[in-house]
């Protein structure tokens, strides 16, 4: 196998940049730069030379020794001053080496996933804390990397394999007299996995909205204060604002961190009938945009929400222009009042949705999840019609522990490695 290298660390300028090799030739690679090596997890000073003796640099040299390192492979790290000269230096210096190349996009992730380093829902978790933005992004990806769920799924396997198990038993004594009834206790380690599963895979669009991000539409009639209150909220001239009814008519989107939680606001075409070809499309969009988000926000100067708007209970109607603020929900981009609850109130309804989270986190998951849930039901509709058929069921409950071996990626995952590796940098 290759040796590769490439910069671990960000690209361009830096104080300190990182350049890690990995592979059955990366402690020969550096030993050629650096000299002796340090014992493995010691960082050491060295000198880092080219092949003729002159100085490249000088850094800190650490050794990961196999098979206790990131990817299961000896890995070394050059910590060396971060100017774009000497990282390439050194980089072509490392590729000088017979058997070691650049690396490509997420292959020290791959080699730890095949090395048994990483299972598949931890390559998954790794990507999404590289991608985090905010608290809520960080914290759910952190569970997904410690292994919980790939551990969950382990455990959910194991109770499924006993299930058969006890089957298979049976079917073997079938011209015997088999001591004790095991359909019982099948029936009931099958219910309980079942259950587990239906709950984790229930969670995953509330997960998949965590790390996507949330999106609030702010919609209401022309020219209610819509882009002045998106305004108000982004903190800086997001949208055009103006007297005029009908200014907006493409959606304005800002990102921002709430409480931790990424949310989209979108800032919509007011709503109402028009005779304007151009101002009609940015209506049907704006409708279309609103009730597809996750809360709705009505500005209005009466309370009366616009007609095609789909409202739910975690939806807010706002009395528009409220410059003092003193209704309940009365909120005014201009002066800032009511600005506050109505950001609580966002923060209270991110909250309550993502309290019950669970570990599954991708339409992987919840697929390979719903996929043993149906061969689990299978297997009980099986078990219902007696021993004659209890091999039947032991099969379906072989087909629910391959989807959990697809779920942490002992079977079936080549046709998402590229997918997953590709919005990896080169050094991870």
């Amino acid at each position: 196998m290759d040796t590769i290298v490439a910069l671990a660390s960000g690209h361009g300028k830096a104080g300190i940049s990182v350049i890690r090799l990995s592979g059955p030739q990366a402690c020969a690679c550096a030993g050629a730069l650096v000299g002796k090596l340090g014992e493995p997890r010691l960082s050491v000073l060295r000198r880092i030379t080219d092949g003729e003796g002159v100085a490249l640099d000088s850094g800190l040299v650490t050794w990961f020794a196999a098979p206790k390192s990131f990817t299961g492979e000896d890995i070394v790290e050059l910590a060396c001053h971060g100017s774009l000269a000497v990282v390439s230096a050194v980089l072509a210096e490392c590729c000088k080496h017979s058997s070691v190349r650049m690396a490509e996009p997420g292959e020290y992730t791959r080699r730890a996933l095949e090395n048994g380093r990483l299972d598949m829902t931890q390559v998954e978790g790794l990507a999404d804390l590289i991608d985090a933005e905010t608290e809520a992004q960080r914290r759910q990806a952190l569970r997904v990397l410690s292994g919980e769920l790939g551990q969950r799924a382990v455990q959910w396997r194991l109770d499924l394999l006993r299930a058969c198990a006890l089957l298979e038993a049976t079917i073997d004594f079938a011209d015997e007299e088999v001591p004790v009834d095991v359909t019982p206790e099948v029936r009931n380690l099958v219910k309980s996995t079942r259950a587990t599963l239906i709950l984790e895979a229930g969670g995953v669009a509330m997960a998949e909205r965590v790390r996507a991000g949330f999106e609030v539409a702010i919609v209401g009639k022309p020219n209610v204060g819509k882009s002045t209150l998106l305004n108000a909220l982004a903190g800086r001239e997001a949208a055009l604002t103006s007297d005029v009814a009908g200014t907006t008519r493409d959606i304005i989107e800002v990102r921002m961190d709430l409480d931790g939680f990424a949310v989209t606001l979108l800032d919509t075409a007011g709503l109402r009938n028009t005779s304007d070809h151009i101002e009609e499309l940015g209506v049907e969009r704006a409708l279309a945009r609103a009730n597809a988000a996750d809360i709705r926000a009505v500005l209005s100067l009466d309370g009366a929400v616009p007609v095609g708007i789909e409202m739910t209970p975690d939806d807010i109607v706002l009395l528009a222009k409220c410059d003092e603020g003193d209704e309940k929900f009365g909120i005014s981009g201009r002066t800032g009042a009511g600005i506050d609850r109505f950001v609580d109130h966002l923060k209270s309804v991110l909250k309550e949705r993502t309290s019950t989270l669970g570990v599954a986190t991708r339409e992987r998951h919840r697929h390979a999840l719903q996929e043993a849930v149906v061969a689990m039901d299978q297997a009980l509709l099986l078990l219902e019609s007696g021993p004659d058929v209890y091999e039947l069921a032991a099969e379906e409950l072989h087909r629910a522990c391959r989807a959990m071996d697809g779920l942490i990626g002992r079977i079936g995952i080549e046709s998402i490695l590229d997918e997953i590796f590709s919005s990896f940098c080169l050094g991870k």
